[in-house]
C-alpha cells in the first residue's frame, strides 16, 4: 500500500502508529538509536518507506522522513532529515544508501 501524508507530522504520527517507534538519527555512517544503544551501518538496515515534505514559503523547511528498520529486526523506527541546503553530512556509503529511496 502507498501511503499519502499532507504534512510531517501527519506522516510520523501514522508511521508510529504502525510501529515505528523507535527514535532515529543520522550520523555521518550510520543511523543511531540510542534508546536501543544502537548504531546501524548501510547494509544493516532497509527503508521501507520514505516521504518529502517542502515547506510552503521557506526553503528551510525541506525534510524528508523515512520509515527504517534493521535487518536483524531489532529496530524499527522513524528518521527526520533536511535535505536541500541543511542536509547533514555523510559518507558516501550513507548518501547512497539514502539516495536510492
Amino acid at each position: 500500500m502507498r501511503y499519502a501524508y499532507s504534512t510531517l507530522s501527519e506522516a510520523v504520527n501514522d508511521l508510529q502508529r504502525r510501529g515505528y517507534t523507535d527514535d532515529l538519527m543520522l550520523a555521518e555512517h550510520c543511523v543511531v538509536c540510542h534508546a536501543r544503544g544502537v548504531s546501524l551501518d548501510p547494509a544493516e538496515f532497509e527503508i521501507d518507506e520514505f516521504h518529502r515534505f517542502e515547506g510552503n514559503s521557506d526553503p528551510e523547511d525541506q525534510s524528508v522522513v523515512y520509515a527504517i528498520s534493521s535487518k536483524s529486526g531489532a529496530v524499527k523506527g522513524i528518521l527526520v532529515n533536511a535535505y536541500g541546503p541543511d542536509a547533514a553530512s555523510l559518507t558516501q556509503e550513507m548518501v547512497s544508501k539514502l539516495a536510492t529511496h
